[in-house]
């Protein structure tokens, strides 16, 4: 396979939810180095984009490709490549902190050694052997971040990444994301805030609420 083709290439994508059209004939390309921006209304289809971009859901229509290859035909391949943080951050309220992260990070193939140095990263040192049901739902969602320090997986699609994130753990965020294009990955992300980012990396899909 030629290392010219996109990470990710849409190809004419149809979204359908509850007999209304999200989006129709969308189609880009998302290449190496490139951070991807979805925005809109509520209701547009930016969850519902990223769910078909990370094989989670089918498109009523169209195609998605990874390294030109289908993401159905190939899914094990792309799966192995592909770290997704939806909303909901799947954090199991009776581990700690260290053992939910560590826990994630040994079925993704990560060094669950390394899960109290990982937590450090997101600052939540202290309270690393805190039950998951007594920490908060910012610290939930930094558990599941944190797994983007030890990732391996060149797509990163993340739904709502700054949510109950301060702005310090913002401008960390925006640094590895940064640094992990710059490392021949993409980020495919929405959120409802602008990026301080290089403009030069950044790509935006807008998408519009569509009554009908």
């Amino acid at each position: 396979m030629s290392n010219s083709s996109p990470l990710v290439q849409a190809e004419h994508l149809t979204c359908v939810r509850e007999d209304r059209i999200l989006f129709d004939q969308l189609s880009f390309a998302i290449n190496a180095g490139d951070i991807v921006q979805v925005e809109g209304p509520n209701g547009a289809g930016k969850t519902s984009l990223l769910r078909l971009l990370a094989g989670l859901s089918q498109p009523y229509e169209g195609s998605i490709s990874y390294l030109g290859k289908s993401i159905v035909q190939y899914a094990e391949q792309y799966h192995q490549d592909l770290l997704y943080l939806g909303h909901m951050p799947g954090v199991k309220a009776e581990l700690s902190a260290q053992e939910n992260l560590a826990f994630d990070l040994a079925i993704s193939g990560g060094d669950s050694s390394l899960a109290e140095d990982t937590l450090a990263k997101v600052n939540l040192l202290g309270f690393e052997d805190v039950t998951a049901s007594h920490l908060s739902a910012g610290q939930h969602r930094r558990i599941a971040l944190a797994r983007l320090w030890q990732s391996n997986a060149k797509v990163w699609i993340l739904d709502e990444p700054f949510t109950a994130i301060d702005k310090q753990g913002v401008a960390a965020l925006e640094q590895l994301f940064v640094e992990h294009a710059q490392n021949g990955g993409c980020v495919i992300l929405t959120t409802h805030q602008d990026l301080a980012l290089p403009e030069n990396m950044v790509k935006k899909i807008t998408l519009a609420y569509r009554l009908f």
